[in-house]
Formats: structure tokens, C-alpha cells, sequence
């Protein structure tokens, strides 16, 4: 049988069980909109909500500490009450060759960025390479304000309780990564269920895992090469879905039982921007070695999307290599592969409201933009940082820059903004004190 028919009546059968088990859909996480609980913020869109950082910092201007973290790791800061998430790899003095890491979980105070406790998840020599420009800590933490988990690939997934008592812990085996570029997914949380993409070089797979136990639900598998796109979890009303960013396909998942809902085309090679979703669309993008942006309603989309209304717009030109976009009220805001060449689109017609614009000053960028205020920031890879107002002109509305390099993605709360560098952590927030 032809995958396409095969696909066709797993759709059917997956329709007949949606209805069957809508009531039942897993619920959201009820993440307080004041912390950043998960890799892109609360909204999963990359924008805080609640949050009032200031627009303008320096090594000696409204920096409140900044404190050095061992080992290196591209994940981004998590934050919850008065605890910050990070994970790292930190190499183990007078081990042999290949390096022994420790992959640590670490919880800082947001106080003072000291070490609330350190966890070593596992110590290992990793089993194959990576680029220099990725590292061996490149997932994001997660938290519910009840546990934390930790995600390292290869090197399994991890729970703990808040205190940093270990709850569990999964192996999934080792990724068979090309050219070994390296890992960096992150998984989802939503509901009780935590959501684990799995793609690489091998027999590549989507699971589903109870959050209190570990225990596997369900596991369907992809025909996907590599990719690092983190899973986005939707609730559209009709049941909670699982949406997948990849090179040949992009997919929506039954997140009850992992039944494939629909399938469209696939993006461009190597898939890394998680998609982003509001108002009962979602948005697909990534952009090495071609572009590719598709606006996709969720309501229209069922079986072979191709060619269908369920694709509202697409719009392939100057899409990002590394970092997601940024979903910010009307407007989405991507980078041209890992360039500070800005487009702003108006997500209702799909039509730019500005761009291809240049971010003047900025170099390399594969941190992420966030938003708040009504502000967007981006963070270079020298440690430049430009703040534009969010409308539909560019409005630059500060320059900034550190000491430091940045390839983590920025996290804000309340007032304050997190950046994770090369070497140390900032604390950025209005403050007449130098940095501690």
C-alpha cells in the first residue's frame, strides 16, 4: 500500500477518535503569564505578556548581577517564582579523550543569580560531534511550577521536583546526526503529557510521555532526517494537536494517540524555527538552503493539505536559518537566515509591512527575538542588541551591547530581562547600580 492511501485512512480513523475523545483533550498548561516557563515564553510565541524590561543596558548600565555558568550550553533561561533554569555541559577536569561532560540542571536565584542546587543528569563522553557553533546543551529546560525537566538528546530526558529531587528518567538511545551538526530540540509540555520530537539519521519517531511517571503513551514514526524545530501543542476546541515542522513534511498530530490529523509539505533542509500559533493559524518556517513561511488554519486542515484552503498564505523569501520567528500581536517578525536582515509580516494578508530591512549595527544572530511592551528585542552573537517598537514601521528605539557573546535565546519577567551568554548570565532591569 502506497503511503498516501495509508495516511489517508490513518486521518480517518484519527477523525473518528477525535470525536470520540475531544471532551477528554488534554487541558493546557496553566503557566502564570508572569514567568517564562518554556522554551519561547508562556505564549509559546516568544513574547512576555506581562513584562517591562528596559530598553537600554551596558556592562555598567541597569545590569543587576551577572554571574559565570560553568561548562557551555545554548539553552535558553526558564524561569518560575523566584527560580531560573539552565542547563549545560560542563567538562570534566582530567577525563580522557573523547571529553567527558557532566550534563548539569541547574537552578539559580533570581535574587542574586546564586545556585539554588546542581544536578548532574548523567556524565558521559558524548558519541559523536558537533558544529562550533552549536553546543552539548542546546535544549531548554521546562517547568509546570511543579517539576522541571531536562532534556539532553542522547543523553536522555530528566524530571525533577523543584528542590531538584530527580523524579525520573528516560533513554531514548543515541542520535545519528548529519555531518554531526549536533542536537537541540526541545520537547513540549501540555497537559499532563510531554511530547518528544525525534529525528535524525536513523529510525526517527514523535512520542508522547505521562509528565508525573516518564511512562511512554504513545510513539508514531516520521520520515524525517534531522531536525531541531521544537513541537508546538495547539487546543483547538475539536482536541488538543501536535504540530511538526520537517524537511519533507510538516504534520498535525492527535496529541491523545498520536494519530497523524493531517500532513502538508515539508519546509526547507534542516528545519530549526518552532512554529508559532494564534487565532486558529499556525506558522511553519525555516530557511537553509531555500525559504520557506506557510500560514496554515488549523480549522480547514484534514487529511493532504497541498494545494488546499487550509494554506492561507505563504510567503518564501528571506526566512530564518536558526532563529524562530516572533508572533507579536499582528505582526510576525523573522530574520533572513542568521542575518539582522528584518521582515515584518502582517499575518492577516501576508503581505510585509516592512522589510527586508537591515538591523543597523548588528552582526550574526541565532538568538531568537522576544517581545514585550510593545517592544521586540534582538541579541547578536557579538553581544549588540537593537530594541524596535512593535507596529507596522521600523522604529529603532535603542542600541545596546555587553562584553559577552550570545547564541541563547532571551527571557523575560516582570521587569526584568535574562540573557545567557558564552560566560555569564545577565540580570538586565532598571537599577542605578553597577553590575555585581
Amino acid at each position: 500500500m502506497s503511503r498516501r492511501p495509508a495516511f489517508g485512512i490513518m486521518v480517518a480513523l484519527a477523525a473518528i477518535v477525535l470525536c470520540s475523545v475531544a471532551s477528554a483533550a488534554s487541558a493546557p498548561v496553566s503557566f502564570d503569564e508572569r514567568y517564562w516557563p518554556q522554551w519561547r515564553g508562556p505564549l509559546f510565541r516568544g513574547v512576555a505578556p506581562l513584562g517591562n524590561p528596559p530598553i537600554e543596558w551596558s556592562e555598567d548600565r541597569n545590569v543587576a548581577w551577572k554571574v559565570a555558568i560553568p561548562g557551555d550550553g545554548y539553552a535558553s533561561p526558564v524561569i518560575w517564582g523566584d527560580q531560573i533554569f539552565l542547563l549545560s555541559a560542563v567538562p570534566v577536569e582530567g577525563a580522557d579523550e573523547p571529553p567527558t561532560k557532566d550534563y548539569t540542571v541547574m537552578a539559580l536565584s533570581r535574587a542574586d543569580g546564586g545556585v539554588r542546587w546542581s544536578r548532574v543528569a548523567r556524565r558521559e563522553a558524548p558519541h559523536e560531534g558537533k558544529q562550533n557553533n552549536n553546543s552539548w546543551a542546546s535544549s531548554s529546560a521546562i517547568t509546570d511550577g511543579e517539576h522541571v525537566f531536562a532534556f539532553f538528546g542522547s543523553r536522555g530526558l530528566y524530571a525533577y521536583e523543584m528542590d531538584g529531587t530527580p523524579v525520573w528518567e528516560v533513554d531514548f538511545g543515541d542520535m545519528n546526526i548529519r555531518n554531526g551538526f549536533g542536537e537541540g530540540a526541545t520537547p513540549v509540555l501540555h497537559g499532563d503529557t510531554l511530547v518528544v520530537v525525534w529525528d535524525h539519521q536513523g529510525d526517527s519517531f514523535i512520542a508522547a510521555l505521562d509528565k508525573s511517571t516518564g511512562e511512554e503513551l504513545w510513539r508514531q514514526p516520521r520520515n524525517e532526517p534531522d531536525t531541531w524545530a521544537t513541537p508546538l501543542v495547539v487546543d483547538t476546541g475539536a482536541g488538543a494537536q501536535v504540530i511538526t515542522a520537517g524537511e519533507r513534511r510538516t504534520y498535525g498530530y492527535h496529541l491523545e494517540n498520536g494519530a497523524p490529523l493531517w500532513e502538508g509539505p515539508g519546509l526547507t533542509v534542516n528545519p530549526i524555527p518552532s512554529p508559532v500559533y494564534a487565532d486558529g493559524i499556525v506558522y511553519l518556517t525555516s530557511g537553509y538552503r531555500g525559504n520557506a513561511l506557510r500560514a496554515v488554519r488549523l480549522s480547514e486542515a484534514t487529511g493532504e493539505i497541498d494545494g488546499s484552503s487550509a494554506i492561507l498564505w505563504e510567503h518564501n523569501e528571506d526566512t530564518p536559518y536558526v532563529p524562530s520567528p516572533l508572533l507579536y500581536d499582528d505582526t510576525l517578525y523573522f530574520l533572513s537566515s542568521n542575518s539582522p536582515i528584518l521582515t515584518a509580516i502582517d499575518v492577516g494578508s501576508g503581505e510585509p509591512h516592512y522589510g527586508p530591512a537591515r538591523l543597523e549595527g548588528l552582526q550574526e544572530i541565532y538568538a531568537s527575538p522576544v517581545g514585550a511592551a510593545g517592544r521586540v528585542y534582538f541579541i547578536d552573537r557579538d553581544g549588540g542588541a537593537l530594541v524596535i517598537e512593535n507596529g507596522a514601521t521600523l522604529n529603532v528605539l535603542a542600541r545596546n551591547g555587553l562584553d559577552d557573546g550570545f547564541e541563547a535565546s532571551p527571557a523575560i519577567v516582570d521587569d526584568e530581562l535574562y540573557l545567557r551568554g558564552r560566560q555569564y548570565l545577565y540580570r538586565i532591569e532598571e537599577t542605578d547600580s553597577p553590575a555585581r
